[in-house]
């Protein structure tokens, strides 16, 4: 079962599927907040534009109650090639217990490779806080806050 240390650091427990690469994720630097996380293909995949896939990662985790994955692009794919998550941000549940799949798109204009092996996203672990509603006749209105989206605007601190 998952243990946490006197230092902060969660103990999850993973599973390597046969088709693996031999890299787990793992942090790029000592202030990384993810995880880098490899594909699990055997031959290259070529997303063409707009073009949607799912590349496994031959990876099955058991993260602990309380807990949550979040799959996130890789900042250099994104800016360079186009290459970002088609749901934004992946979450994988602390009850999900199958291969963690990526799901990538192209919004380039050009043909993307992904090699086996390539790095293809991020990891970020973090705790989940569950709410109760509380349903209120009333809410309490903000001064400045009227008209939703954008309605701070963007001008300067005068």
């Amino acid at each position: 079962m998952p243990t946490q240390t006197h230092s902060g650091t969660v103990h999850v427990p993973i599973h390597r599927l046969a088709h693996a690469p031999k890299h787990l994720p793992t942090y790029a630097t000592p202030g990384s907040a993810g995880m880098d996380i490899h594909a699990a293909i055997g031959v290259p995949v070529t997303l063409q534009p707009l073009e949607r896939t799912l590349i496994p990662t031959g990876l099955i985790m058991m993260l602990p109650e309380g807990y949550e994955c979040q799959v996130r692009a890789r900042s250099g794919l994104s800016i360079k090639h186009g290459i970002t998550l088609i749901n934004g941000v992946g979450t994988i549940d602390s009850d999900y217990r199958h291969e963690v799949k990526v799901a990538l798109v192209n919004l380039s204009n050009e043909p993307f490779t992904i090699e086996p092996g390539d790095r293809v996203a991020q990891l970020v672990i973090a705790p989940v806080t569950h709410i109760q509603w509380l349903e209120m006749d009333e809410v309490t209105t903000v001064e400045g806050r009227n008209g939703g989206f954008g309605s701070t605007g963007i001008g300067s601190l005068h």
